[in-house]
């Protein structure tokens, strides 16, 4: 087997530190930071998730998420460009389940439940409401991208 090209290596092994990286921060939510949010009333649990959520929207953690969503697309058209590279199956599967199972994801189901968040007084009975659906909905499609990310960061590890 050759060796992977240096550009293609350092590309890859950025890539996997991205995607483990946004794994642990999903990790650390689902087991225990919305079980934690989850135990407090209604109210505290909101306002901290609300301002959880604008904090999130930082350079760090954006460039963290969406900069290794741009480093799985690199990888793509790498490996589309080089088929016969060995562990291009494996670039392409890590890939794009980091693009579909942690960006997607985000875009299609939790940013629109934090947006929902975001409208409602803490101490109303609609954010009550809207708060025993949001932890339920929010955290297993946490999961999904937990397990998505952490999958892709194995799966681009696992080449030369």
């Amino acid at each position: 087997m050759p060796p992977m090209d240096a550009g293609l290596f350092t590309l890859k092994l950025c890539t996997a530190l991205g995607c483990g990286l946004v794994a642990g921060v999903f990790f650390a939510f689902s087991t225990f930071v919305m079980r934690a949010l989850g135990q407090q009333p209604p109210a505290q649990g909101i306002a901290t998730m609300q301002a959880i959520n604008i904090t999130a929207i930082n350079p760090w953690f954006m460039g963290a998420l969406f900069g290794t969503g741009l480093a799985c697309l690199g990888l793509i058209i790498a490996v589309l460009a080089n088929r016969n590279q060995p562990g291009a199956g494996y670039l392409l599967t890590g890939s794009l389940l980091y693009l579909v199972g942690t960006i997607l994801v985000t875009i299609a189901v939790n940013v629109p439940l934090n947006d929902a968040l975001a409208v409602v007084k803490p101490d109303s009975t609609e954010g009550a409401t809207l708060w025993a659906n949001y932890l339920t909905i929010w955290t297993f499609w946490n999961h999904v991208r937990t397990v998505a990310a952490l999958g892709a960061a194995v799966l681009l590890s696992i080449t030369r």
